[in-house]
């Protein structure tokens, strides 16, 4: 064996060392068990310092609407994908239109050779060490469309992601709306739980002191203690919902989910009346502004510039290549002193380039460019369609919330009437208990249901402005609730 072999022998293994470990994974053992390696413990490491920082929020300020919007626009992290997808686009666009330019390449080569030659009656040993410079250019002069459409096709790819990154804030937006008017519910539902239960425990203590002075029963005592019992579990379920409601709202803005946050609560929310306009006007602005159907429209355009490339291949490509090469040659030959020489080279040629049969590969990808064009604009229809049938749908809800409103406010206002009226009548002995717990539960009842109506018209509202895609409007966004 050599003495260098064993060297190189380490040499390739010291190569092969950060690499063993990809190449040390097994199979997995079985089918019914999970698979753990080192390279999992590698991955959770990396993940953990790839994690980004969380939003801090001030515990003690009370965010409204907009500045929790605001929030959520800077902070979340399905925006910065968006943005930096449109950027990639953008350097795409970039790439396409650098085809309408000729591309100059420089290169420089050196070498030895050495070779043994036959002269005469012998053979000589010739070495030589060439030099060169070279200079190359290539420029497409003419090629019916093909670089055109390519570079449409990219712009087009670039409205895309510009509308999908506006289609980004209009989903968060709508998201952080529902989130808030969820966290709104659920704390008017907390003040109302919390009020439905001291009126059972007055109710409760009404009885305690009745069945004292003998004027009540002791099931009127327990009936009051079920009441109460009831509307501490309601309280609990409320205040469950309403930790639930901080976590999504939390999330939502990019912080942390344990992150203390106040919000303006319901009653300082301002709540309208009507919906102010027709809904055939709601559809076509909806139509004119949402940024799903734009990029939609948008996917048209990159469609036709496919097909103008297609198209382009049934005509020839004519290109120009120049260069110049500066050479330089030493030579020594067995026996004689060096030799050198020096030269430069030119060239300029154009090529024309025609493919005359391809075996129907040019008609087919004519044929499937046009079918994506007809695929595009069908596209465009069905969400056209789809579109109007959501804002319907969103603007009937709306008109539905209003009616609830109006009707749970009735129904709070006849039900305070009628538990006041109940335990006014049981105190002086003219109600029975049983009278006054249905009463307290009706009450009960139309206070979540008064919350629930008030919070389901702001969400009905968000959810139209979300379908019509004013929401990201800037004359929206200032007159938010």
């Amino acid at each position: 064996m050599s003495p260098l072999r064993p060297r190189k022998i380490l040499v390739g293994l010291l190569i092969c060392l950060p690499v063993a470990p990809f190449f040390a994974q097994s199979l997995l053992p079985s089918p019914d068990r999970p698979w753990h390696s080192p390279l999992e413990r590698q991955v959770d490491n990396e993940s953990k310092h790839a994690l980004r920082s969380a939003l801090l929020l001030d515990s003690e300020k009370f965010y409204s609407l907009a500045e929790l919007i605001d929030l959520a626009e800077s902070h979340n992290p399905l925006t910065r994908v968006a943005w930096e997808n449109a950027r990639a686009q953008l350097a795409d666009v970039g790439i396409t239109r650098s085809e309408l330019y000729p591309a100059l390449s420089a290169a420089a080569l050196a070498g030895i050779d050495r070779s043994v030659i036959p002269s005469g009656g012998g053979f000589y040993r010739e070495t030589a060490s060439p030099l060169q410079a070279s200079l190359d250019l290539n420029y497409t002069i003419f090629d019916f469309g093909a670089r055109r459409g390519r570079i449409n096709a990219a712009g087009a790819r670039l409205l895309v992601a510009n509308f999908a990154f506006n289609d980004t804030h209009r989903k968060i937006i709508f998201q952080v709306e529902q989130a808030y008017y969820r966290l709104l519910n659920a704390s008017a539902q907390e003040t109302a739980a919390r009020a439905s239960l001291e009126n059972a425990q007055a109710v409760e203590q009404s009885a305690d002191e009745r069945l004292k002075n003998g004027l009540a029963t002791l099931p009127d005592v327990l009936e009051a203690r079920s009441a109460t019992a009831q509307a501490q579990y309601d309280l609990q379920a409320v205040l469950g919902a309403e930790q639930i409601a901080h976590a999504d709202l939390a999330t939502t803005l990019g912080a942390s989910t344990d992150t203390t946050l106040r919000v303006q609560p319901l009653n300082e929310v301002p709540t309208p009346e009507t919906v102010g306009e027709a809904v055939q006007q709601t559809m076509d602005r909806a139509l004119d502004q949402r940024p799903d159907l734009q990029a939609d429209v948008s996917a048209i355009r990159e469609a036709n510039a496919q097909r103008r490339e297609a198209r382009s291949a049934y005509f020839p490509t004519l290109a120009i290549q120049a260069s110049q090469a500066a050479q330089s040659l030493y030579v020594q030959q067995q026996g004689h002193p060096w030799g050198q020489s020096s030269n430069l080279v030119n060239s300029v040629a154009l090529s024309l380039n025609w493919t005359v049969f391809d075996g129907g590969a040019r008609k087919n990808r004519l044929a499937e460019a046009e079918a994506r064009v007809r695929q595009a604009e069908a596209q465009v229809n069905a969400d056209r369609d789809q579109i109007e049938d959501e804002v319907w749908t969103a603007y009937s809800n709306l008109n539905t919330a209003f009616r609830q409103r109006e009707a749970a406010t009735a129904l709070l206002d006849a039900a305070s009437q009628s538990y006041t009226a109940a335990l006014e009548s049981y105190n002086y002995g003219v109600r029975n208990l049983l009278d006054v717990t249905a009463a307290q539960k009706v009450l009960a009842q139309a206070r979540s249901a008064d919350v629930l109506a008030r919070t389901q018209v702001l969400a009905a509202l968000s959810e139209l402005a979300f379908r019509t895609g004013d929401s990201i409007r800037a004359s929206h966004r200032s007159s938010r609730p």
